[in-house]
């Protein structure tokens, strides 16, 4: 069995604290980029980052099972005590990321050409996005193993490894930005070429933080890997993660390719308010972390009231946080978006719709949350089942709003997606308990 370590408030935030802040640092990735590639004082290169990056996560993240099946399934073993099986857990994954990353390289041809038959965007910045997606497809092995090694990561409260390495990737990303784009005038591609560098160091960085699985447990660990019972359990959880991650990132796609057909600087737009969003998302996530890292040893170690309180105390922060970011932005939104494009028209465009993203954290927190403690328990089919309801509640939302309100109907439906999934959720979160008891 794990360590018995009391959960209290200070336990959380001991997980969740340098989870919160590195965490916080992924989407300003997309911010310097977006920033960067603003000062160019043209809405077509922000839209191109924009709209190659949402086109690459939505590729990513059908593999972002990895992460979120890594870390319950690492957690539930590591509430049992079993490291073997910890280990054997992360051998896996990589496995994994490492061949889809291939496949995604092989197919690059097909995949990009596939994504401008769906993105309706101008030709300017098609061709720009064209040339950032040729360079950050390379990174695809690296990013997905990343994947695994957060995950891991999430799962043995490592937190200060999670630290360590987001602040690598972002600070290399930042620096080689600013010094290929604004110093070097690599434009576009030399976003991309950032971001290739930071992930690949990264992936590196990220194989000896978690070195302990790769020690004394290796060779027990090794012969554990084509266990079928394991494998069978690895495969049905990340199966649900997967069709559950490829909805939501179709839903995410489906609100870029349809604020493209708004035009440029609408695009733009969107794409800078979207930081808010990623801001939102990566920051509350700390929370949802800890209650995958807590629910998921509570579920090994066979305590549902362990369970419970887990649960209860990470929604506690979240709607916490939740309120303390609509404030933020509330109050210095405009200010962020002037830091972040400097094109006028853009300016403006983004503020008319900022009330958006000030609701956006106090709609969707629960839902973030729920996540977690979902991933810490494995209810994964329940997690696929919801969000199948949810994704068709969304397109009932788009024909609806669309239509009649333009790019305010857009982020209405999106509102409501959250906030579906939010009331979804919280429905069915008793089965989590009910898991640990019957464990």
């Amino acid at each position: 069995m794990a360590e018995d370590i009391p959960l209290t408030h200070r336990r959380i935030w001991r997980i969740a604290g340098p989870i919160v802040l590195s965490n916080a640092t992924v989407p300003l990735l997309g911010a310097v980029d977006t920033g960067v590639v603003g000062q160019m004082g043209a809405a077509a290169p922000i839209g191109a980052v924009g709209l190659g990056a949402v086109i690459l996560a939505t590729l990513y993240w059908i593999f972002g099972f990895l992460r979120m099946g890594t870390s319950g399934l690492t957690a539930q073993a590591h509430g049992a005590g079993d490291r073997a099986e910890r280990a054997a857990i992360l051998y896996r994954a990589l496995l994994i990321a490492g061949a889809a990353g291939l496949v995604l390289i092989a197919a690059q041809g097909l995949l990009i050409h596939g994504a401008f038959l769906i993105a309706p965007a101008s030709p300017e910045v098609e061709t720009l996005a064209r040339q950032y997606l040729a360079i950050r497809i390379w990174g695809a092995p690296a990013t997905i193993g990343l994947y695994a090694l957060m995950g891991w990561l999430i799962a043995v409260e490592r937190s200060r490894g999670m630290v360590a390495l987001q602040i690598w990737i972002n600070g290399v990303n930042v620096v080689l930005d600013l010094w290929f784009v604004l110093g070097l005038g690599w434009g576009v591609p030399g976003v991309a070429v950032a971001t290739l560098i930071a992930e690949w160091t990264g992936l590196a960085l990220g194989l000896w933080l978690c070195r302990e699985a790769f020690g004394p447990v290796f060779a027990e660990a090794r012969a554990r890997i084509a266990d079928r019972a394991a494998l069978r359990v690895m495969l049905d959880v990340n199966r649900d993660i997967m069709i559950r991650s490829v909805l939501l990132q179709v839903s995410f796609t489906t609100f870029i390719f349809l604020g493209a057909r708004e035009g440029d600087v609408t695009l733009a737009a969107n794409q800078v308010l979207l930081q808010f969003l990623e801001i939102t998302a990566y920051a509350l996530d700390g929370f949802a972390f800890a209650a995958e890292t807590l629910v998921g040893q509570a579920v090994g170690a066979r305590s549902a009231p362990a369970v419970r309180r887990a649960s209860r105390l990470a929604m506690q922060w979240g709607f916490i946080g939740a309120g303390l970011l609509a404030a933020v932005f509330a109050l210095f939104g405009p200010g962020i978006i002037d830091l972040m494009a400097t094109a006028p028209e853009v300016r403006a465009e983004a503020r008319h719709y900022l009330f958006w993203v000030v609701a956006a954290p106090l709609i969707g927190s629960a839902a973030w949350t729920y996540d977690g403690i979902y991933i810490g328990a494995t209810l994964t089919r329940a997690m696929r089942q919801l969000m199948i309801l949810c994704v068709g509640i969304y397109a009932v939302a788009l024909l609806v709003l669309v239509p009649t309100l333009g790019n305010h109907g857009l982020w209405a439906a999106l509102m409501v997606l959250n906030g579906a999934r939010s009331v979804a959720m919280h429905l069915r979160a008793p089965e989590a308990e009910a898991k640990a008891a019957a464990a």
